[in-house]
């Protein structure tokens, strides 16, 4: 069943209330399947693991138990960013990933999830669900033999952990920084130096000095993975993640030998776990926040200089990418059209009233 014509039926907040809690399942006559689906995130990770596990819960409630799906973290199956081959090549049905870890085999890969001065969450799932963003990047996808289902979002990250203060766009300079999936380039283009490692492995490099700086997610991930207690100072906005989205990639061959009603529980479930995620995040990180700056955690805004430089380093980039790739050209383009309207149509909106909102005192 294709995605437009299931949602065009019933409407997004109608798959919601479909596999709401209590809703009878849909499935009653299915032959019972078996999945594993392997995450690119440690079990720690109680939001961005935990995603999986609310997605592979919905199947199995929305199948009456005939459709289960086992979840493994990141180095049980195969690790963090071995996923994609493993979907690839049919070794497991299904992964949950951050799309852009994979930036390597093409560029076209963080589009469906973030890059530097992208899209905000709800921009996101707006080019996603109502823009061409899935259908685009399903057709790119298809060259992995894979679907991808949005599988949720953290919403605008932060700018990381650093042993230093970062006064001026200068300091950047031979600064060691893992950082993830495509904002390497720029870092690496501002004199740094970026290296992607996966979420478990960061905090013992950062404790050893073998990197200088780290990002993450947010105040309440990077507090479960203890970055304050080895570098002190805060930076924000993280802008190389407005709203990055997570997918759920199945093997194209496993999700087209589906029944109609099995595709339409993984499609449904999927919706439940995208907006689970966020509601997690913006839920929990208010408190992490006020715990960190209570124990000691030092904020800072990251310096305008600092800002500018990646920002024109981030265009740059992709007006040389959509010059010799024509995967992120086809993608991009109307990426950055989509972009364009709505940061138009935020400013007056979004931007408007919580500016206001934040300057109140309540």
């Amino acid at each position: 069943m294709e995605r437009r014509s299931f949602i065009t039926r019933t409407g997004l907040a109608g798959v919601l209330a479909a596999a709401s809690a209590g809703a009878p399942a849909l499935v009653h006559a299915q032959t019972a399947l078996r999945w594993r689906l392997a995450s690119s995130f440690p079990k720690s990770l109680d939001t961005i693991f935990g995603a999986a596990e609310v997605f592979a819960k919905k199947v199995g409630e929305l199948s009456g138990g005939k459709f289960q799906i086992s979840v493994h973290a990141a180095g049980e199956i195969m690790p963090a960013f071995g996923v994609v081959d493993a979907v690839q090549n049919a070794t497991v049905e299904i992964a949950h990933t951050a799309p852009y870890y994979f930036f390597g085999k093409d560029e076209t890969f963080a589009l469906g999830c973030a890059i530097p001065f992208g899209l905000n969450s709800r921009q996101m799932t707006a080019w996603m669900f109502e823009g061409n963003g899935l259908k685009l990047m399903r057709e790119f996808y298809k060259n992995f033999n894979i679907i991808s289902f949005p599988g949720g979002n953290t919403g605008a990250q932060m700018g990381g952990w650093y042993r230093k203060e970062i006064k001026s766009a200068a300091d950047i300079k031979g600064l060691k920084i893992r950082i993830g999936g495509f904002a390497g380039r720029v870092i690496e283009r501002m004199g740094g130096v970026p290296q992607n490692i996966p979420g478990g492995d960061i905090y013992p490099a950062l404790e050893k000095g073998t990197i200088d700086a780290a990002e993450w997610v947010g105040p309440y991930d990077d507090q479960k993975l203890g970055f304050n207690k080895v570098a002190p100072n805060y930076y924000y906005p993280g802008w190389w993640e407005g709203g990055p989205q997570l997918d759920f990639f199945v093997n194209t061959k496993a999700y087209d030998a589906l029944t109609p009603e099995y595709k339409a529980v993984v499609e449904a479930a999927a919706a439940v776990a995208h907006i689970d995620m966020q509601a997690k995040y913006d839920a929990r990180n208010p408190g992490a926040l006020k715990q960190l700056v209570g124990s000691g955690t030092k904020l800072f805004r990251f310096p305008k200089d600092v800002m500018d430089l990646a920002f024109k380093e981030s265009m740059a980039i992709y007006a040389e990418l959509s010059g010799k790739n024509p995967n992120w050209k086809k993608v991009y383009e109307d990426f950055s059209k989509f972009r364009a309207d709505q940061n138009l149509w935020f400013r007056f909106t979004e931007a408007g009233f919580d500016e206001f909102m934040q300057q109140q005192k309540l």
